[in-house]
């Protein structure tokens, strides 16, 4: 059965083109230029990394994003996941070098993606399929990353914050949100405690069963007392902070020996 297809197919997309390397951008605005009458479209902007096209897509409203993977400060899979926490989310398709990042995303069957160099038809059955194609959910994103995310990112009065990782001091869960703690203030994040430890196994460490805290910011422990009957348990000292997070009993053994103490 062929497709059918409605006028609104055929409106304009207004593209994001992100790649690190100018060429490679040119080479899309041309290929995009000359498909445009089988497949139109209208680029609103380009980017040579993630942060860069976040911070567009405050300004612009984008339909679809054409982003390479390899990319410095921010990789194209961690820019798909932070997008996919705006309120309207566009399609994503990958442009890539490489094989192995092209079968990853076959066989999770979840997003398009280009092979470079990128050739005009493909482009255009891309687009296509863009049309109709829903962006890819996050877990199965967190599965093609090549690496961790470098930044979190939170939704606040309708944009997106980044906050780097490595600003994070610790993660405590708090009703149906997790809390991110950095040395300025806290942030709230729409994510899972468990998720975020698989995710970062050597940068944070679990203190209890509702915190996590940065490995790198431990400045020691300390024993203490609270309570009426005055029991003794101990705590994590961070840098920079003057607050001090509880260890659990069932934790202590691990953080003991996970901080050599």
């Amino acid at each position: 059965m062929s497709d059918t297809f409605s006028a609104a197919d055929f409106e304009p997309l207004a593209v994001l083109v992100v790649d690190d390397e100018a060429p490679a951008r040119e080479r899309l605005r041309d290929l995009l230029g000359d498909i445009a009458e089988s497949q139109p479209t209208r680029i609103v902007g380009m980017a040579a990394n993630g942060v860069e096209a976040l911070a567009l897509l405050e300004r612009e409203t984008v339909d679809l994003i054409l982003t390479d993977i390899r990319m410095p400060v921010m990789d194209g899979i961690e820019l798909a996941r932070h997008v996919g926490r705006l309120p309207r989310v566009p399609a994503v398709i990958f442009t890539t070098a490489y094989d192995e990042y092209a079968v990853r995303a076959f066989e999770l069957a979840a997003v398009d993606y280009l092979l470079k160099p990128v050739r005009a038809i493909r482009l255009a059955e891309a687009i296509a399929k863009a049309r109709r194609m829903r962006p890819p959910a996050d877990e199965i994103l967190r599965q093609m990353a090549p690496a961790n995310r470098s930044h979190f990112s939170i939704n606040e009065r309708g944009r997106i914050l980044l906050v780097p990782v490595a600003d994070v001091l610790y993660l405590k869960a708090e009703q149906k949100y997790v809390v991110a703690r950095s040395r300025e203030r806290e942030y709230l994040l729409d994510e899972s405690l468990v998720q975020l430890e698989e995710e970062f196994p050597d940068l944070f460490l679990r203190i209890h069963r509702n915190c996590l805290i940065a490995r790198d910011a431990v400045k020691g422990v300390a024993r203490a007392t609270t309570g009426l009957d005055g029991e003794a348990h101990w705590v994590i000292i961070l840098d920079g902070l003057a607050e001090q997070l509880p260890v659990s009993r069932r934790q202590w053994p691990a953080v003991k020996e996970a901080l050599g103490v």
